[in-house]
């Protein structure tokens, strides 16, 4: 073999190593925890929706230190936090944030729905729904007419707990949103429709629903009340 030859094979063999397997691991969230805000101060009986200014009342503090106190109890890691950026949602993160020593993201996409009504009377004698003005809002509970779709609800809460669940290398996830965008996912992985009666919903102020990664998708594995005790001295339960 001339000299020329040799040299090029030895070329060749440092530009050409041989190839070796590499295996990546995904590593990702094991549970993702949707939490309900604690009972807002609202004394006039207002639908805030997306307001500003909503703060918890006293009894929605102890309501959300009760969330964070049943997440403590579990003995699974918390190490994600994320919340609406609505004050009530922020506010019912904070025991969250103090008991696992966390930072909170806030993520538009588990915000309240937005809701025509918004800043309307909810009392019986001056409620919103009794002004014929309105009457036209109602025409699709379906979709529903006066507010976000419920389809938009589902899909930004579900973009939201995906990247929550890869987002979080170990352990557990919690978000804290509200009532509807919580009951609509509930709906939507039920495979149920998301068209419902609003005074049924299974989801008490600072309650916690419990997903899993499945497959491609997502199952519920639990629903607990840890504020169960406090429901009946509430006087804003915010379903709308």
């Amino acid at each position: 073999m001339s000299r020329r030859s040799g040299a090029a094979q030895a070329t060749l063999s440092r530009r050409a190593p041989t190839p070796r397997s590499v295996h990546l691991t995904l590593v990702v969230a094991d549970q993702i925890h949707l939490v309900r805000h604690g009972e807002v101060f609202n004394p006039d009986r207002v639908l805030y929706g997306r307001l500003p200014n909503f703060r918890l009342s006293d009894l929605g503090h102890r309501m959300a230190r009760s969330a964070a106190d049943d997440l403590l109890e579990r003995k699974r890691p918390i190490t994600a936090l994320i919340a609406s950026p609505l004050q009530r949602t922020q506010e019912s993160a904070q025991p969250i944030s103090q008991a696992f020593e966390l930072l909170i993201r806030t993520d538009e996409r588990v915000i309240e729905p937005s809701n025509l009504f918004e800043g309307t009377s909810l009392s019986a004698r001056n409620s919103a729904l009794r002004n014929p003005q309105h009457w036209p809002w109602l025409r699709n509970p379906f979709e529903p007419s006066w507010g976000e779709p419920y389809l938009s609800i589902s899909a930004r809460m579900y973009a939201a707990i995906e990247s929550a669940w890869e987002s979080t290398a170990e352990g557990d996830a919690a978000i804290v949103s509200h009532q509807l965008p919580i009951w609509t996912v509930h709906r939507a992985l039920a495979g149920e429709r998301l068209f419902h009666d609003p005074r049924k919903r299974r989801c008490s102020l600072s309650s916690i629903t419990t997903l899993e990664r499945r497959g491609d998708g997502f199952i519920e594995v639990g629903y607990a009340d840890p504020a169960a005790g406090l429901q009946g001295l509430a006087t804003d339960v915010g379903a709308v």
